[in-house]
């Protein structure tokens, strides 16, 4: 099995007169960052006209398909029974992409099966973090 899972999903980013505009997201997943999930959308979800890629925690987004989640930048709840809202919060403003449900049940039950719940400590290689760390430092 690749340490890699990418799988593309439908988003609609919300505009501000609550319109839709339909894009496709990638959803990113790898054994060797196993808390973190990263999703990155085309150029036109951006006000600057580039990729935009966030990254966030795999349990917040297990979390916020069953009720509000987040604190911090990053915001998931349901919207209804098939869709679910992410909201994106930066400096320049908000943005809010609703997808649905299912694919992102899917994305999640795959990586489980990559790397299963309660064992991400051992997928993680922390000396090789930190040396890439002080590598930046």
């Amino acid at each position: 099995m690749s340490p890699v899972i990418d799988q593309a999903v439908r988003a609609g980013l919300i505009t501000s007169d609550a319109q839709v505009q339909d894009m496709t997201a990638v959803l990113s997943y790898r054994r060797d960052d196993p808390l973190a999930i990263r999703i990155c959308f085309p150029p036109r979800a951006s006000l600057a006209g580039s990729d935009v890629a966030w990254v966030f925690g795999r349990d917040l987004l297990a979390q916020g398909l069953d009720g509000p989640a987040g604190e911090g930048d990053v915001h998931v709840r349901p919207f209804g029974d098939d869709l679910t809202v992410l909201e994106f919060h930066a400096s320049v403003g908000t943005a809010m992409v609703r997808m649905e449900t299912p694919d992102l049940r899917r994305f999640l039950q795959r990586s489980y099966l990559l790397v299963p719940a309660g064992s991400e400590g051992s997928h993680w290689d922390v000396d090789a973090e930190l040396a890439a760390l002080l590598r930046q430092a």
